[in-house]
């Protein structure tokens, strides 16, 4: 089978590329030999290579820069999936598209988490541009899957974790914020949701795309170093409490991340817990350090 990878250089096109190469024709591009907000240029691009399926990891995410720049936001992440998705259906190719919680509004109760087909209210410039991405490739094809995923972490880069771990390692205490609430999401095991989708053939379509149990940035922060037995005391504050201290301006944050599994346990996809994928994660990182 041959697949186009787009975003080629970010972290999750790597674990993508590694898991698909196995047994596929893989080909990897980013902004230089495919810039996904040229409508012809992809078109060009993807009728010539005739793919069977396009896995658009390209995005602007940079969450507190797209405020000041939508419209570039909405080129990446708005138009750029309506592109792909035009060229995908011209050549009847499959498109896998990668979204995020920041489609909702953020403030559902946490005793509850968001589904699929929940209402949708972004109110951030990130948010409503990855949600016109969702809008784009519905309108212009019907074989898609839109994964919206959370928390997001993996090898290579910078991450949570691993600004965690540096900063419990040289810090006697840290403040972190404990009124967000998400499922950290191991950048592997969101590649191994796409790939028994596209093995198994599930329905097209939107699917929530986390590991799966629910937890705040503090707890999250707590268990990173616990793992690692690093002793750091750990200070639950709230956002409101975080921004004043620290004196930066950002977006809003959601409160709610938590995202129901659900519709992908229905269709035979057991995702792993986040402290399981955590713990992977952190002994993947330990193998590495270690060469």
């Amino acid at each position: 089978m041959k697949i186009l990878i787009t975003g080629g250089n970010g972290m999750l096109a790597k674990e993508v590329k590694e898991k698909f190469e196995v047994e596929n024709e893989v080909i990897v591009t980013d902004v230089a030999e495919l810039d996904i907000t040229n409508e012809k240029g992809v078109y060009d691009f993807i009728t010539n290579l005739k793919p069977e399926y396009i896995i658009n990891c390209a995005a602007f995410t940079a969450v507190d820069k797209a405020e000041e720049c939508y419209e570039l936001a909405d080129k990446i992440n708005g138009e750029g999936p309506a592109n792909l998705a035009k060229a995908a259906k011209a050549i009847a190719a499959k498109l896998v598209h990668i979204s995020t919680d920041y489609v909702f509004g953020g403030d559902l109760n946490i005793e509850k988490d968001y589904k699929e087909d929940d209402e949708k209210n972004p109110v951030t410039v990130y948010g409503i541009t990855k949600l016109h991405g969702e809008q784009g490739i519905e309108s212009n094809m019907e074989e898609y899957y839109i994964f919206r995923t959370a928390w997001l972490y993996g090898v290579g880069g910078n991450n949570f974790v691993k600004t965690m771990t540096k900063l419990g390692k040289t810090k006697d205490e840290i403040n972190v914020v404990s009124d967000q609430h998400g499922s950290p999401t191991y950048a592997k095991d969101l590649t191994d949701i796409i790939y028994k989708a596209i093995e198994k053939k599930i329905p097209y379509g939107i699917y929530n795309a986390t590991n799966e149990g629910y937890t705040t940035w503090y707890d999250f922060t707590k268990e990173i170093l616990e793992i690692q037995n690093i002793e750091c005391k750990v200070n639950p504050v709230t956002t409101k409490e975080y921004i004043e201290m620290m004196k930066v301006t950002q977006a809003k944050r959601p409160f709610n991340s938590q995202m129901s599994k659900q519709k992908l346990v229905e269709q035979g996809i057991i995702v792993p817990e986040w402290k399981d994928g955590l713990r992977r994660y952190l002994k993947e990182e330990e193998t590495i350090n270690e060469k």
